[in-house]
């Protein structure tokens, strides 16, 4: 079983989840995010003053798969949250040793 994380672009958010949906992904969580990259934010002007914005809102979508579907699941999101621009974000695939259905007690990919 294995993690995956995602930091994208927020309007790619529906995006992603109905195209992971429809790869056979189920269950994931999403966390409202602010962050910055290579890209170190950008410029803005209010009421003429010039201000760098260094954090700028992203998502993080989190999913846990086996790992079987780890390569099809990120494969889905590369795809979909791209745009080519600077500041697509990242995606994380992290190990998991152990997971628990808190409700049922069930373990392993029985809990996913």
């Amino acid at each position: 079983m294995q993690k995956i994380e995602a930091v994208i672009r927020h309007y790619k958010l529906e995006d992603v989840k109905n195209a992971l949906t429809e790869a056979g992904i189920q269950g994931m969580t999403v966390t409202e995010i602010r962050g910055f990259g290579r890209q170190r934010g950008h410029k803005e002007t209010y009421r003429g003053a010039e201000y760098t914005v260094d954090f700028l809102p992203k998502v993080k979508l989190e999913v846990v798969v086996t790992d079987e579907d780890v390569a099809r699941a990120t494969e889905t999101i590369m795809t979909t949250a791209r745009t080519g621009q600077i500041g697509d974000g990242k995606i994380f695939v992290t190990r998991l040793e152990e997971i628990i259905r808190i409700r049922t007690g069930e373990t392993g990919s029985e809990a996913i």
